[in-house]
């Protein structure tokens, strides 16, 4: 698969757009907004986090719990929070907000758009997560799609206690690595306490929680049709194909979220879509 280099633009430290509903702030980039992101980060050697809500973490960032209040607290400290799930959108619209479908990025269309150009710049890509047969299928996979592809992987499968010693060898490994985009994919919240926790250790320009997205790249989860997506149904085909362990997510949790949706409908509502300078980014050297 090859792609198209897209024009260069800067974004880093300039206006971006954001909606805010429901207590929660959401950049209205779009993929190829994300790539140039990205890429201005890397060259100008800035090290930010890029978040991203759907239902699932909106569910958990409402909660009252020890673990909710941490897990708040990676979405503030994070530079830049995408849409990651259509709910997310239909969400924004209902309050009013400037958000439409090509502000959704998910990362099972992104990254394949994404690599290319990894491989034309020369940026290294690491992956922590999956089962270390996923790790190791899905690198393989992307190899071989994308000949030049410098991109390393860690099985998410370890104890990620801060102070275990299976942590520490982890973060020297991606250490060593040196990546420019570092994924993390060991599921919600996990990953982003894991993120929140080690992040000041880590040497990366960005690095984004990204879900199970290497394991639909090595066809451990099967991927939901692409016009699925767009039309919001991507969640039916996941509940289909994994009923166990999504029924709760998918059937439970919303209703959860019904009181927040009515009682704030009419304070929040008609706060309109505001600018706002993304926070300060740390310099990372590569």
């Amino acid at each position: 698969m090859s792609a198209e280099c897209p024009r260069a633009i800067t974004i880093s430290g300039q206006s971006v757009e954001a909606a805010t509903f429901l207590g929660i702030k959401i950049h209205l980039l779009t993929s190829d907004d994300l790539l140039h992101l990205v890429s201005d980060c890397i060259t100008a050697q800035r090290k930010v986090v890029i978040a991203n809500h759907n239902l699932h973490s909106l569910c958990l960032y409402s909660g009252s719990s020890r673990d909710a209040v941490s897990f708040r607290r990676f979405y503030e400290d994070a530079q830049y929070t995408l849409a990651d799930g259509m709910s997310i959108v239909v969400l924004g619209k209902l309050k009013r907000q400037r958000i439409s479908s090509q502000h959704r990025v998910a990362y099972n269309d992104w990254l394949p758009f994404m690599l290319p150009i990894a491989v034309q710049k020369g940026w290294r890509v690491f992956y922590l997560g999956s089962t270390s047969d996923v790790a190791e299928t899905g690198s393989a996979v992307l190899h071989t799609r994308f000949p030049g592809l410098q991109w390393s992987s860690h099985h998410g499968h370890f104890d990620a206690e801060y102070h275990s010693d299976s942590n520490k060898k982890v973060v020297a490994e991606i250490s060593r690595y040196n990546p420019h985009i570092l994924f993390v994919g060991m599921g919600m919240p996990r990953q982003e306490r894991w993120i929140q926790e080690n992040r000041s250790e880590i040497e990366a320009n960005v690095i984004l929680p990204s879900g199970a997205t290497l394991d639909y790249i090595a066809g451990a989860k099967r991927m939901a049709p692409r016009w699925m997506g767009s039309l919001g149904l991507e969640w039916a085909f996941r509940l289909a194909t994994e009923p166990r362990r999504l029924a709760h997510r998918y059937l439970v949790e919303p209703w959860s979220l019904l009181s927040a949706v009515v009682t704030n409908s009419l304070e929040i509502s008609a706060e309109p879509a505001s600018p706002i300078r993304p926070e300060s980014t740390t310099p990372a050297t590569k």
